[in-house]
């Protein structure tokens, strides 16, 4: 990927598909992207980092329509890279009413009943940062196909809009397989609503699916974490809450639902959680992992270093294979094992 390509990806992550885009009030903090990149970093991700570095954000911001357009066009491109690296393939489809894609791995041309991968792309609940760069490499080392929801984003359309549009699909998929067939799994955003999607479930008292997939996110819209507060934070916003609150709308931010940490985790499937240390969200991802440990779920943490926030979304770096194979390996065996 180019010079240009990195700075609208900087866009995607830093600005949009970050809940971490909150902070404490507190003193201004460092410009964490001038800081140097350890050498634990491959010389391709610190090239990736300095190129992100001098990419300044526009300002102000274009309007949200705007936003869309540029960053649906990113995925386009490449997701068009990708399907042809990976010899998948790309179909956009209606489940449940609700707009999806379904990415087929090579050699397979139909979901069938066999297991599925269900993904909740990112974006800050506004745009769709991820529906193909989440999808296309995990749908090729797996094996299996991935029905990536394309739910009504905010704010047109705040909580549980999103979460309804995921349940809806989540249910269709169960009329052709057992829930234990399915896995959930989602970036930033999309895992802040897998867990939603996963604590709905609960609520319904339904069956949980194999596993969930938990990369970068929160599951705590009432509070911001210690990484938030040292993040580079292009937005402004000072909590959690702010920086999604188009998504939040009027629900209380402790509801069981919308954060499900106030909420009883004990029946959550095997959680696999990644994140990274120049992460935003590496508090909230960290936090909610030891809750549901303290609440006896197998979940893992696994902590890449030196990296922005879901950079495995847009950056083509050894990392991302790295976080990719981790996440592939997962899904893949538990749904295996069930």
């Amino acid at each position: 990927m180019n010079k240009q390509t990195y700075g609208l990806a900087f866009l995607v992550a830093a600005v949009l598909a970050a809940p971490a885009l909150a902070q404490t009030a507190r003193a201004a903090p460092p410009d964490m992207m001038a800081w140097t990149v350890p050498e634990t970093v491959s010389p391709e991700g610190r090239a990736a980092v300095a190129a992100l570095a001098s990419a300044p954000l526009p300002n102000p911001m274009p309007p949200v329509a705007i936003q869309r357009q540029m960053i649906g066009a990113m995925q386009d491109a490449m997701g068009a890279e990708l399907q042809k690296r990976h010899g998948a393939r790309v179909e956009a489809a209606t489940i449940a009413g609700v707009p999806v894609r379904i990415v087929y791995p090579k050699g397979m041309t139909a979901l069938g009943r066999g297991p599925v991968l269900l993904n909740l792309h990112g974006g800050g609940f506004q745009v769709d940062s991820g529906s193909q760069t989440e999808t296309i490499p995990i749908a090729a080392l797996t094996g299996l196909p991935v029905v990536s929801v394309l739910y009504r984003l905010a704010p047109e359309h705040p909580y549980p809009a999103a979460l309804e549009d995921a349940l809806n699909v989540y249910q269709a998929l169960e009329h052709d397989r057992a829930p234990s067939r399915i896995a959930v799994y989602g970036t930033s955003a999309g895992a802040v609503l897998g867990a939603e999607l996963i604590a709905k479930l609960a609520s319904l008292k339904r069956p949980m699916p194999a596993a969930l997939g938990f990369f970068s996110g929160s599951a705590d819209m009432s509070v911001s974490g210690d990484s938030e507060s040292w993040m580079p934070l292009p937005t402004g916003e000072k909590t959690l809450a702010a920086a999604i609150g188009a998504y939040i709308g009027t629900t209380p931010v402790k509801d069981p639902i919308l954060s499900p940490i106030h909420g009883d985790l004990a029946g959550f499937p095997p959680t696999l959680l990644v994140s990274s240390t120049r992460d935003s969200l590496l508090s909230g991802t960290s936090i909610f992992g030891r809750a549901l440990l303290e609440q006896g779920v197998d979940a893992r943490l696994v902590v890449l270093d030196g990296l922005p926030h879901a950079f495995w979304a847009y950056m083509d770096v050894p990392e991302t294979a790295q976080a990719n194979a981790l996440m592939a390996k997962f899904l893949k065996r538990r749904l295996r094992a069930r």
